[in-house]
C-alpha cells in the first residue's frame, strides 16, 4: 500500500491514515488520528466501513470535545490520557514549546512515561475484535508517539516512521487554515533548525533508538500481551 492509498478521507477529520503495509501491520489492523469526536455521521460510516471497532482516546480529561455527530453503536471507546500532566517537572519544560510540536521529546517522553505508553499498547492487544483507531487532537505528536512504538515493534524501519510522521504536516498545516487558526510552522522550522536538524531527522532517531519489546517490557507487558498485541496487527 502506498502512503498516499493509506491517507484515509473520514468527513470531519483531516490527519487519518491506514498504519497497514507498514512493517508488518496488515491494512485495517491499525489506523491513527485527529481528533475523531469532529466526525460528521458521513465520517463515522467510513470509519466503520473501515472495520473499526475500537477507539483508543489518548486525550486528556479536559480536550475530550463533543461527539459532533452520535458515535456509532458498534464502536467502542476506551480513553487513555497519555500525559501524565501531573509530573510538572516534565512538563514544565516541555510544554507550549516550539518543541511540543516536533519528535524532539520523543525521546524523552518515552523515557519518562513508559507504563502510560504500554497501557495504549496492553488496550489495543485486548480489543474487541476488529481494527483499533488511536487518536489526539492533531494527530501528529503524541499520536506519533504510539504509532512511532507500535510500528517499530511490527518491524517498520526507522525511515518509514520518519516518512509516515512527515505526511502529518500538511494535513495538519490544512486544519488550521480549515479552522482559521495561525500555524506553527515557522516556530517549528527556525526551532529544528537551531538544533541543526530537521523534523524528519528527529523521528527518525528517536525510532532507531527505541528498541520496542524490551521498552513495553519496561512499560510493564509481558510476552502473553506482546503476543496477543503482534497477533492483532500482524497479517
Amino acid at each position: 500500500m502506498s502512503n498516499a492509498g493509506r491517507i484515509l478521507d473520514w468527513e470531519g477529520c483531516f490527519n487519518v491514515r491506514d498504519l497497514g503495509g507498514l512493517g508488518g501491520i496488515r491494512p485495517g489492523a491499525l489506523v491513527r488520528a485527529d481528533a475523531l469526536d469532529r466526525l460528521t455521521a458521513r465520517g463515522w460510516t467510513g470509519l466503520v466501513d473501515h472495520g473499526v471497532r475500537t477507539v483508543v482516546d489518548l486525550r486528556n480529561d479536559d480536550e475530550a470535545g463533543v461527539d459532533h455527530a452520535p458515535r456509532p453503536a458498534a464502536v467502542n471507546t476506551v480513553r487513555i490520557p497519555l500525559d501524565g500532566l501531573e509530573d510538572r517537572e516534565f512538563w514544565d519544560r516541555w510544554w507550549g514549546t516550539p518543541a511540543f510540536g516536533t519528535p524532539a521529546y520523543f525521546r524523552p517522553f518515552l523515557a519518562r512515561f513508559p507504563e502510560r505508553v504500554a497501557a495504549v499498547a496492553a488496550a489495543v492487544a485486548d480489543a474487541a475484535p476488529g481494527g483499533v483507531a488511536f487518536h489526539y487532537a492533531l494527530g501528529r505528536d503524541r499520536t506519533g508517539i504510539i504509532a512511532l512504538v507500535l510500528l517499530r515493534l511490527m518491524g517498520a524501519s526507522p525511515e518509514e516512521i520518519a516518512t509516515d510522521h512527515g505526511l502529518s504536516e500538511p494535513r495538519v498545516r490544512a486544519m488550521y487554515a480549515a479552522r482559521g487558526r495561525p500555524y506553527d510552522g515557522r516556530e517549528i522550522e527556525e526551532y529544528t533548525a537551531g538544533l541543526g536538524t530537521t523534523v524528519h531527522e528527529l523521528a527518525r532517531a528517536a525510532a532507531d533508538w527505541l528498541k520496542p519489546q524490551e521498552y513495553l517490557r519496561v512499560g510493564g507487558l509481558g510476552d502473553a500481551e506482546l503476543g496477543r498485541l503482534r497477533g492483532r496487527l500482524g497479517a
